[in-house]
């Protein structure tokens, strides 16, 4: 299966074609769209060297409460400036003073082409953060020992990325769990949705024993108990995936109309090492999932109007000759005449 990318082509194509050595300044302005209602726009305001990028989320406001300034000043730097009117956030690049390296371009290229992504791992670095600081509280405690507060695990991170669309991310001492809210609208597409995340389930049980294990349900999980603006699951457009649990699942129906999903990462994923990855993966799960739906839709169109189109030519092929037809002159002779 496809695996998305994280960072954003088109911007980064722009940016290697400006950054290389005997590239030619052009004048730019243009908009590009990516998942999840992200805008971007690319121009060049005051000369052709001044290179601005600029940002548009849905949910800033909820990033900056996470903590997103830190870690875009901690990617951007000095590269950061005051945001484009109806922009969110805005980084300018002179291309007359870029880096003497090719290497470091590339990896100037590759920050400015994740912005959307560094912007939304705040509130996963958050998490992550917490996770390890109860994960030290709990070291040679208990459950039943356990202080005040360690238990129930850290606050819920709302992220409103899309319109009726959310993720939530939750901490504890043993995990972190991260809830995605999706709402399908058509029948077919939750179908699919349902023998889709089967397929993670048994990916995990043939080969996959170190991925997390995968359940998925309509109501919403206990980790949501009491967040504001929850969707409810009425006419089977809601519901929710577990990737992980290290309890038994509860026995439950496998329900046809799960629409939500919820990431559990356990330490193997929290490693300082793979955090990053993690964090690029799960921002991409939403995507990749109504993605692939979609390409199984179109697959399946392509082959009925094929089998359609063979059925039209086994038809043409069936068609009966031409009956001889027999015919009289004005003598009384007769002859056959081919149709």
């Amino acid at each position: 299966m496809l695996l998305l990318d994280y960072q954003n082509v088109l911007i980064e194509s722009l940016l290697r074609d400006r950054f290389a050595p005997d590239a030619t300044p052009t004048t730019l302005d243009q908009i590009a769209s990516d998942f999840d209602n992200v805008t971007f726009h690319i121009s060049t305001p005051t000369t052709k060297t001044h290179l601005l990028i600029s940002i548009r989320l849905k949910c800033y406001p909820e990033l900056l409460k996470y903590g997103a300034q830190a870690v875009l000043e901690r990617e951007y730097g000095p590269y950061i400036v005051e945001p484009e009117s109806g922009y969110d956030f805005s980084v300018a690049v002179d291309l007359e003073n870029l880096p003497d390296s090719q290497e470091e371009r590339d990896d100037l290229v590759r920050r400015i082409s994740l912005l959307k992504r560094n912007a939304m791992a705040a509130p996963f670095e958050q998490a992550f953060q917490e996770y390890g600081e109860f994960a030290e509280k709990m070291r040679g405690l208990t459950i039943e020992s356990a202080p005040q507060g360690v238990k129930e695990g850290g606050e819920v991170r709302a992220i409103h990325y899309r319109e009726e669309e959310a993720i939530y991310i939750k901490a504890s001492h043993d995990r972190v769990t991260v809830i995605f809210s999706t709402v399908f609208r058509e029948e077919t597409d939750r179908v699919f949705g349902k023998i889709f995340l089967q397929e993670f389930v048994d990916a995990r049980r043939r080969a996959i024993q170190n991925a997390p294990q995968v359940l998925f349900r309509n109501d919403p999980p206990l980790e949501l108990e009491g967040m504001p603006g929850l969707l409810k699951a009425g006419k089977g457009e809601v519901g929710y995936i577990t990737f992980g649990n290290p309890f038994p699942p509860p026995t439950h129906t496998l329900h046809t109309y799960a629409n939500n999903s919820s990431v559990v990462l356990f330490p193997r994923h929290l490693t300082p090492q793979r955090q990053a990855d993690v964090i690029s993966h799960i921002q991409t799960f939403r995507d990749y999932f109504h993605y692939h739906i979609k390409a199984s839709k179109a697959y399946i169109h392509s082959c009925m109007r094929r089998r359609t189109a063979d059925f039209l030519q086994v038809l043409r092929r069936a068609r009966p000759e031409a009956e001889e037809k027999e015919r009289k002159t004005a003598s009384g002779r007769t002859f056959r005449v081919h149709g």
